[in-house]
């Protein structure tokens, strides 16, 4: 059985858009000359006009559409004539690449077909300066977390831990009492206090013990 693939074109000016321009074509016949020749077969074909080699995958709808297909267990390879097809932006393209290998998709561009597996300078830089980015990301939300408990507490007094609860006042004790007159019972004079924001210290409503010692309690 022979592996499939499917193809990926880009251009990126509305220039090279149309019948009479050759930059589509010249794409087609690299790609499926490839194909053919590594016994490929091409089964869908996903084309962006005037996009881009700068702009982000997801922001590209032939790209979307293709990779919705490869998702939905369709083929696991992209051919593409060449990496700046897919992408002229460095990190564009290898962030792209990294992505695709976690989804298990492999991208082979026809020209050189080894040019994402190759591990070479350019590469190994941008992929420090990335996790070097996104150490720097995870360091400043946790800056802007602690700052944000700092700010609550001057407020509140408090930010963890479960939410303020209502004491057992005479006024809950009255409101449980009306409750029970009018023939509730304990679960359901406990889930009407919770509704009012009244519940025990742990945050839940109140057990139905915690209301039945109210009940006894004179008001």
């Amino acid at each position: 059985m022979n592996k499939t693939a499917v193809a990926y074109f880009r251009t990126s000016s509305a220039t090279n858009v149309g019948l009479d321009k050759d930059s589509l074509k010249r794409q087609q016949d690299a790609v499926r000359s490839y194909a053919a020749s590594t016994g490929i077969e091409i089964v869908c074909e996903y084309y962006d006009a005037a996009v881009s080699g700068a702009d982000a995958l997801d922001s590209r709808p032939g790209f979307s559409e293709m990779l919705a297909y490869m998702l939905g267990n369709g083929a696991r390879t992209i051919l593409v004539e060449s990496a700046s097809r897919f992408a002229r932006d460095a990190i564009v393209a290898l962030t792209g690449h990294e992505y695709l290998k976690k989804q298990g998709i492999e991208l082979i561009p026809v020209d050189a077909p080894t040019h994402f597996t190759e591990d070479g300078p350019t590469a190994k830089m941008i992929r420090t300066i990335l996790a070097g980015v996104s150490a720097f990301e995870k360091d400043a939300l946790v800056g802007r977390l602690r700052k944000a408990r700092e700010r609550k507490r001057k407020i509140n007094g408090r930010c963890e831990g479960n939410p303020a609860w209502q004491p057992v006042t005479a006024d809950v004790r009255s409101i449980a009492h009306d409750l029970a007159r009018e023939g509730l019972g304990l679960r359901r004079i406990s889930t009407e206090l919770a509704r009012r924001g009244m519940r025990g210290p742990s945050g839940k409503p109140y057990s139905t013990s915690s209301i039945q010692a109210m009940l006894r309690r004179p008001l």
